[in-house]
């Protein structure tokens, strides 16, 4: 039996594109000699759809376009994810379902067992979970159709489930397991899931064919990495990361084909991959074409630029540099040299003049007090309004250029550099950008070395440098990623050697923080904790405050 693994962008509520990539691959399937295709879970409606599942109309056009599709299923036959109503009338009323269709209309229909709730995942609030068990039988062949995380709870030492579906299915005695999935990424998943697939493949000695998403859902980046597994537990087909792509394994043969080299990106090419498809994705499928942004001739900004300018062409993306009296001239020259390499066009919007008119208006009630984070907060907000008025007179998306140590800690200013409409390096650790930056300079110069080597700094004041309010990078970021990533908390961190005011003062200004990162724009996900939905904390909290 021959098998295709389908790996496709989706555009969740794009009924017609949805169903069109579909269509398109089952034909590619026919003429391929394939007897079953795989498309990815919840295919049908892009995943995840959320509360669009509530809506009785959206579940109808998932049916409607299902039955579409299955016209298609003459000599085939496919696996297409997408929810189904749960008829019984008892709990939920929908299920996660696997539909399969063959003969042109709809054979079966197999429901998800377990339902992430971790995270940002949170499909127990729309479903049912399966109780049952069966295989599907075609062709003569007895197939384990499972989805997703019904191969996850393969942890004997600490199973995230009571129940494990393939030692169900297994009592059957299937004849392979077929997997489609919608696996977020971050840069370490890769390997967590190959090593899931080869340890379930070994355990019941059966091949593996898991199909995934590819393609960004707002702040989710589906990095794709479908794999073919044989009975060994050895990948045999790896399947493209960040494309679409579509490969036939015959599974006749699966168990002498040979081990595959596996994708070997570095952790910083596999970010750099990512954002550039979170920005391109979130423009294409909103119907933007053009970004702008803030370039202040500092790291986080000339990171942003490059990206953007690689998602969306440097045509399409347009910079302000907003200099004000506190601006090192190196900066300004900085921030124009990178646009020029890019061939990105840019304007200069000085803002002396209108803090000045602040300064004034506010000098009766502020009177003689010095200067303090009052006024840096206005020069920040005046770039604010700037950017937002070429936004809104020009049809330009704002991209902020916040970074995640800066977001964990408080360090920006609301309805100022904390504006935009998508926050490209809010997950992304201070440190990494550097490594993004002499990453996007491995063959030329395109951001200027003074960027990259130039101690960081707001220059909101005279002479300041981030490292006047806060920790070396080195220290901060190592004790976010233990406090954020790790939920390690003050003790364990003081254990590891770290000073304890350093910590507890780290660590207040995280959670004080909180109010801020509510009021943020959608923040792209690159590590396995991510501000923004997989991250619940609350604002008027008392620990470690």
């Amino acid at each position: 039996m021959k098998i295709a693994l389908a790996q496709l962008n989706y555009h969740i509520g794009n009924f017609d594109s949805n169903i069109s990539k579909i269509v398109s691959s089952i034909e590619k399937a026919k003429n391929d000699g394939a007897d079953i295709v795989l498309f990815a879970e919840l295919a049908i409606s892009g995943y995840p759809p959320r509360d669009f599942l509530e809506f009785d109309d959206f579940i109808e056009q998932c049916s409607l376009a299902i039955e579409e599709i299955a016209k298609s299923c003459i000599g085939i036959a496919a696996v297409v994810g997408g929810p189904v109503k749960n008829e019984s009338g008892i709990g939920k009323r929908l299920y996660n379902a696997a539909w399969f269709l063959t003969d042109g209309k709809v054979q079966n229909t197999i429901h998800k067992t377990l339902l992430p709730t971790y995270d940002i995942f949170d499909e127990y609030r729309y479903f049912e979970p399966n109780s049952s068990f069966e295989l599907i039988e075609y062709k003569g062949e007895k197939i384990a159709l499972t989805i997703c995380e019904d191969l996850w709870n393969i942890n004997d030492d600490n199973p995230m489930y009571q129940v494990n579906p393939m030692d169900e299915l297994i009592k059957l005695n299937p004849d392979f397991i077929l997997n489609i999935a919608a696996s977020p990424f971050h840069y370490e998943q890769s390997k967590t899931r190959q090593a899931i697939l080869q340890k379930n493949a070994k355990i019941y000695g059966l091949p593996v064919y898991y199909v995934n998403h590819v393609g960004a859902q707002t702040e989710l980046l589906f990095d794709g990495g479908s794999l073919v597994v044989n009975d060994k537990g050895e990948i045999v087909k790896e399947l493209n990361y960040f494309d679409e792509d579509f490969a036939v394994i015959d599974n006749d043969g699966v168990a002498v084909l040979p081990k595959v080299e596996l994708n070997s990106q570095s952790k910083i090419s596999l970010i750099h991959d990512a954002l550039v498809m979170g920005v391109r994705n979130y423009f294409q499928k909103l119907g933007f074409k053009k970004a702008i942004l803030g370039l202040s001739g500092g790291i986080d900004s000339a990171v942003t630029l490059v990206i953007a300018a690689e998602a969306l062409g440097a045509e399409n993306v347009h910079s302000l540099l907003l200099p004000s009296q506190y601006s090192s001239g190196h900066s300004i020259k900085d921030a124009e040299d990178l646009a020029k390499n890019l061939g990105s066009s840019y304007d200069i919007v000085p803002i002396k003049g209108l803090f000045d008119k602040f300064d004034e208006s506010l000098s009766p009630f502020f009177k003689d007090m010095p200067f303090n984070i009052a006024e840096e907060n206005i020069q920040a907000r005046t770039r604010g309004v700037l950017l937002m008025a070429f936004s809104n007179k020009f049809g330009y998306i704002l991209l902020n250029t916040s970074n995640k140590s800066e977001a964990a800690v408080g360090y920006g200013t609301l309805y100022g550099d904390m504006n935009g409409g998508l926050s490209v390096l809010g997950d992304v650790y201070k440190v990494d950008v550097f490594e993004l930056a002499r990453y996007m300079n491995k063959d030329k110069e395109v951001i200027p070395w003074n960027t990259i080597n130039k101690p960081p700094s707001a220059e909101l004041r005279p002479d300041q440098k981030d490292s006047d309010s806060l920790p070396d990078y080195e220290i901060l970021d190592t004790i976010l990623y233990q406090y954020i990533e790790r939920r390690q908390g003050p003790k364990e961190i003081i254990a590891m050697g770290y000073d304890e005011d350093t910590v507890l003062r780290i660590l207040k200004m995280v959670n004080l923080s909180e109010h801020k990162r509510y009021q943020t724009p959608p923040i792209l996900r690159i590590s396995s904790k991510a501000f923004g939905m997989g991250r619940r904390m609350p604002i008027v909290a008392k620990y470690l405050s």
